[in-house]
């Protein structure tokens, strides 16, 4: 307001005060127009501080990297997912109990809830879609389905024999999940489609590969890729009609396939190969368009004999090096980046400076991969062996964190700069971190 104004304002207050009655003026607020609200992010971190106590989860602001709440979970927790409405987490403990809690900065300690498990049990993974929540559970050899918090146990689904599930695949709103299960013998892997919203039953037993590990399912639910590390394959799973995806079934890929990411805005799988373990990984980056029989005329990479996959369907487009030991891969929210955790030797310590030392250090590393022209452009190094890697919004303001298996801090990486830009604290050694979207 500039003076003259506010001269006429404070004299035509005071000419009002000087009548009988007291008047007070009134201010109109003016709206601004701006930007709207983001949606708050959480990072979600857990950490073990020994093998005989009680975990903690750290959940920090995704703006200021600040601690907003730290917690007790169950005895040595080993696995950590958020379910797919952004609402609830879940932890898996050694002490064969299930923690639960509210993605909430006005968490208190009260509203951290554990379920017992019963005897015999052996999670391996879990899964949770909001309504219900579902575990890989290798000691009774099934898949049990929980409802409710704390959740509860409802049913167990078994897993043939001659299985051992290993891992749930599944996608935000998606009809149905896949429990990967492991031959005890020769034989491949399968994965059960479990229908999460018609009775919570098997549909189907799908065959894929050797030793399947983990899996993935594109945004639209279409499909789900399942990584098998007994014969460096990915099986891909049509969704709709719950079958092996009948132009590519699978796709070959490097040594020992353990993770991946995809870049919807680029129809690009992120395929993470191990390799040996102690010589340097690779990162498959894998072709993954489909079409509509509306786009077939206009579009020259649309298959004519098949509606479904585009011609480059399931072609590797580039293979990059990365660091020893790779053990995770996670894609930024505009394509433009990829990031691996690079765990490097584990019968080495990390090396100080990020040099290896042969038989004396190992390098401990995140691997920056540019996806336009699938380089790798930086390597971060890291103080501890990396166990889990997330990614938060885009470039430049996006952010990356670790944790480590031998570290109680999280390092948080910028992308305008791809180097470290500050820690967390943990108060424990690195089990997982996950980002609420």
């Amino acid at each position: 307001m500039g003076r003259l104004a506010a001269a006429a304002v404070t004299a035509g207050v005071a000419a009002l005060a000087g009548c009988g009655n007291t008047y007070r003026p009134v201010l109109a607020s003016i709206g601004v127009v701006g930007p709207a609200g983001q949606p708050t992010k959480y990072v979600v971190a857990v950490s073990s501080p020994s093998p005989t106590a009680k975990g903690l989860m750290t959940m920090a602001d995704f703006s200021g990297d600040t601690v907003l709440v730290t917690a007790q979970v169950g005895v040595n927790p080993y696995y950590l997912a958020l379910d797919s409405t952004g609402t609830f987490g879940y932890t898996l403990n050694s002490d064969k109990t299930v923690t639960s809690f509210q993605l909430s900065s006005q968490l208190i300690s009260s509203q951290v809830t554990q379920s017992t498990l019963p005897s015999g049990t052996n999670p391996a993974s879990l899964f949770s879609t909001g309504s219900s929540t579902y575990v890989s559970d290798q000691g009774v050899n099934a898949t049990d389905q929980m409802t409710g918090n704390p959740p509860a146990l409802q049913q167990q689904l078994p897993v043939p024999a001659g299985f051992t599930p290993v891992y749930l695949v599944g996608g935000r709103n998606s009809a149905r999940l896949y429990s990967l299960a492991q031959s005890t013998g020769s034989a491949p892997g399968i994965a059960q489609a479990i229908e999460t919203g018609a009775g919570n039953a098997i549909s189907s037993t799908i065959n894929v590969g050797h030793s399947p590990v983990y899996g993935v399912v594109t945004s639209d639910n279409r499909r789900a890729f399942v990584m098998n590390q007994g014969d460096n394959t990915v099986s891909v799973i049509n969704t709709q009609t719950n079958a092996l995806d009948t132009k590519v079934g699978s796709i070959p890929v490097g040594t020992r396939p353990v993770w991946a990411d995809t870049a919807p805005g680029l129809d690009e799988l992120m395929v993470l190969n191990e390799g040996s373990g102690t010589t340097p990984g690779s990162l498959s980056i894998v072709s993954i368009p489909l079409c509509s029989s509306a786009a077939l005329p206009t579009n020259p990479n649309c298959d004519p004999t098949n509606p479904i996959d585009a011609a480059t369907f399931g072609q590797v487009v580039a293979t990059v090096p990365v660091g020893i030991n790779p053990i995770m891969v996670t894609v930024l929210t505009d394509y433009t980046r990829a990031y691996v955790a690079n765990a490097g030797d584990p019968s080495l310590p990390c090396a100080p400076d990020g040099v290896a030392v042969a038989g004396r250090f190992t390098t401990c590393t995140v691997s920056v991969v540019n996806l336009a022209s699938n380089t790798v452009t930086a390597t971060v190094p890291i103080n501890g062996h990396p166990v889990w890697i997330a990614s938060a919004a885009s470039q430049p303001a996006g952010k990356i964190y670790v944790v480590c298996k031998d570290s109680q801090v999280m390092t948080v990486i910028k992308t305008d700069t791809d180097s470290v830009w500050t820690t967390i604290p943990l108060q424990g050694y690195g089990v997982s971190v996950r980002i609420s979207q």
